[in-house]
């Protein structure tokens, strides 16, 4: 298949911001990706596009979610599940089309090697690629709580000035809520990390005490 193939072989483009991304998940991100790409930007958009509606189902069917989570299944309740997965997604996107095989491919490769749990941070991945495919730039900026619009809105202009977002041909600001950072920012974008977090100013701290004694 020229999915399993491109996991071996293919040439992996940078995943930016994948700090919590596992080595595995972005393998297969990249071998999704490219195998799509290498057929047609026609079938990168359509693979893309059921992905995000895969997203969307793990968050509204409690049981594919239950199925995707579960490491004990045997061989042939993974392809019963699996089965179920597919007719749930065949004609559930704007277009009412059958599920590429790609897309089924990727799920059921996953399956086979037990990482379907991890497939979440594939798709997180994958879809980072077609935003750098498209020129986007998306920017992740997690906070303790929720920023309000205003300083979203100074933060993206801020960062529009920078050379990075300037290369990009559209911008995209997303707020994640992290209780861990205590306080402050930390701002993923490109190929960079800026932390402003409390969190980070407390390890610093821990580590220079431990160094102390």
């Amino acid at each position: 298949m020229l999915l399993a193939a491109s996991a071996r072989s293919a040439s992996f483009a940078p995943l930016a911001g994948r700090r919590a991304a596992s080595v595995i998940a972005t393998k297969y991100s990249s071998a999704i990706y490219n195998a799509a790409l290498s057929k047609s930007p026609q079938t990168l958009a359509k693979v893309h596009s059921e992905l995000v509606t895969f997203t969307t189902t793990l968050k509204q069917n409690k049981d594919i979610d239950a199925f995707v989570r579960n490491p004990t299944l045997s061989a042939n309740d993974r392809a019963a599940g699996l089965a179920s997965v597919f007719k749930t997604l065949d004609g559930a996107g704007s277009k009412k089309e059958p599920v590429s095989d790609l897309t089924k491919n990727l799920l059921t490769i996953l399956s086979e090697n037990g990482r379907l749990a991890e497939v979440e941070g594939v798709i997180e991945g994958f879809n980072e690629l077609v935003s750098q495919y498209n020129g986007e730039l998306n920017v992740t900026v997690t906070s303790a709580a929720p920023l309000a619009k205003d300083i979203l809105s100074r933060l993206e202009s801020t960062l529009k000035q920078s050379q990075t977002a300037q290369k990009a041909k559209t911008v995209k600001v997303t707020n994640k809520v992290n209780p861990a950072v205590l306080g402050g920012l930390v701002v993923d974008f490109g190929d960079k990390t800026i932390d402003l977090s409390a969190q980070s100013r407390v390890t610093k701290l821990n580590a220079a005490l431990q160094l102390s004694v």
